[in-house]
């Protein structure tokens, strides 16, 4: 059974803007200017992809960076280690970003990286020992899903060999990589900066907008299920 905020954002573009607008009269108008502040900047051009991640504190501190460079989805790869976010060092960051978890598959890296190739992504692979792109090099003109490994080991045979290019961060020390939450605060601060300076169309459309305004009013306001529940039902029964 679907839950109730699948059920909104799976409902017709009229019924969702009047729920909308009925739920946003429950939040002070301050949070509903930084709604619209904020979704001007969200993008969908780039999206992160996280592949069994066993540190939760890294993988929760990659999902605040991307609340901060505006990125919208984030999609978490299960193959061996299940993730939970960690409150203490997402602060919130989660409620406002698409989560996607790919975790019923026998391989969840191909189905996941099949999907987004299928959506139209490229498929950018971090690892520090090829020598092909950095985050001043890298193509920018059509979107593109960056890729993260664990420390320990990086990115499975599957994904490198998924990958349509690679990337990397130049170093010039003994340390041969950075913590996870490191790397993405530094890829994603020089290539936001780079789309958002370009005539890509990176901004999300309308009706990304609408679904994702909609998430967060439900995630803002108390008992949002019930009252969205109600809703609905007296949409159906006209």
């Amino acid at each position: 059974m679907r839950s109730v905020a699948e059920q909104c954002l799976r409902a017709d573009v009229e019924t969702k803007t009047k729920l909308l607008e009925y739920l946003e009269t429950m939040i002070t108008e301050k949070r509903r200017e930084k709604f619209g502040e904020i979704l001007r900047n969200r993008t969908r051009f780039i999206t992160i992809v996280l592949e069994d991640i066993f540190q939760p504190h890294n993988a929760s501190a990659v999902l605040r960076t991307c609340d901060c460079f505006g990125i919208q989805d984030v999609h978490i790869i299960e193959n061996r280690n299940r993730y939970e976010v960690n409150p203490d060092v997402a602060l919130g960051s989660s409620k406002w970003l698409t989560l996607h978890r790919y975790n019923k598959a026998e391989n969840n890296t191909a189905e996941c990286l099949s999907k987004l190739r299928k959506d139209g992504y490229r498929i950018i692979a971090t690892m520090p020992h090829k020598d092909e792109h950095t985050p001043q090099t890298l193509p920018v003109g059509s979107k593109f899903a960056l890729v993260f490994g664990t420390e320990l080991e990086g990115l499975t045979e599957t994904a490198v060999s998924m990958a349509d290019g690679f990337v990397r961060i130049p170093m010039v020390g003994f340390t041969e990589s950075l913590n996870i939450s490191v790397s993405a605060a530094i890829f994603l601060y020089a290539l936001t900066g780079r789309i958002r300076g370009q005539d890509a169309a990176w901004q999300m459309d309308p009706g990304e907008i609408l679904d994702v305004r909609l998430a967060w009013a439900l995630s803002s306001v108390r008992r949002s299920g019930i009252i969205a529940s109600e809703f609905l039902a007296k949409q159906r029964n006209g």
